[in-house]
């Protein structure tokens, strides 16, 4: 797809969010807002995957490691095919089929991980991405990651791992909203110079708009990288992007 046609689709997506939200009076509305382009920009142009074949061993995996953003995730599953987007009403509610953060594996088409226990979904992603080197396989694991949840400790030695055994098919994004839960991250926990830290660990690392499509499609073609590194993308975004009164406004 072409670049305005994706960033068609985003809006759409920003839209249905915010409509969602309200109707089933659920939270993480801003943070699910930032993270909207990167993951348009994944499935529906780099992502090798089939809605009508959603355990196919050889498609790429998608992890969204940062679970409170689901919102977003099962939006874009459902324009993507993977659903029907009528099912979305029942979201956050008592019996329905789509919790407030990622379900396990095989309750839903295109969830790879339950996640929502922050600093889970790189280790795990490690692990797939690490499976498909002994299967002899050729898919490219994704991991969406926030930067509160780089707080984590396992986020870290992850990195050191996937480093060291040069896993060169495992792209970490960092949605950088620059909030946490109760402030701004470069407060909370010093995240400044966050790029740095990547390089330092070992990652071949960049940085990025992340509410830029094109950059975010350009990113997802990174891997597998030519250093033979785990690459890592820190992408500058904005909570609650969007809706103008609501951009950079962690209330």
């Amino acid at each position: 797809m072409k670049i305005d046609e994706l960033q068609s689709i985003a809006r759409t997506v920003r839209a249905r969010i915010i409509s969602n939200s309200h109707l089933t009076q659920t939270p993480h509305l801003g943070s699910c807002l930032s993270c909207v382009d990167i993951l348009v920009a994944a499935y529906f142009h780099g992502l090798r995957i089939d809605p009508r074949n959603s355990t196919d061993p050889t498609r790429d995996r998608f992890i969204l490691s940062k679970g409170h953003g689901v919102a977003a995730l099962f939006q874009v599953l459902a324009l993507r095919g993977f659903y029907p987007e009528s099912l979305l009403d029942s979201y956050g509610q008592d019996g329905g089929i789509f919790a407030e953060h990622p379900p396990a594996p095989g309750h839903l088409p295109g969830i790879e991980a339950a996640t929502g226990s922050l600093g889970h979904g790189l280790p795990m992603g490690l692990g797939m991405a690490l499976a498909a080197r002994i299967q002899k396989r050729s898919y490219k694991v994704i991991a969406l990651l926030s930067d509160g949840e780089c707080n984590e400790g396992s986020v870290w030695e992850a990195a050191m791992m996937a480093a060291a055994q040069q896993v060169d098919n495992l792209l970490v994004i960092v949605d950088f909203n620059k909030w946490q839960a109760t402030g701004r991250s470069e407060d909370i926990l010093g995240q400044n110079s966050f790029a740095d830290k990547w390089r330092a660990f070992g990652w071949e690392t960049h940085e990025m708009d992340g509410n830029d499509m094109g950059q975010s499609m350009e990113a997802l073609s990174r891997i597998p990288s030519e250093s033979g590194k785990p690459v890592a993308v820190v992408a500058h975004t904005v909570t609650g992007k969007g809706v103008s009164f609501m951009e950079d406004d962690n209330n």
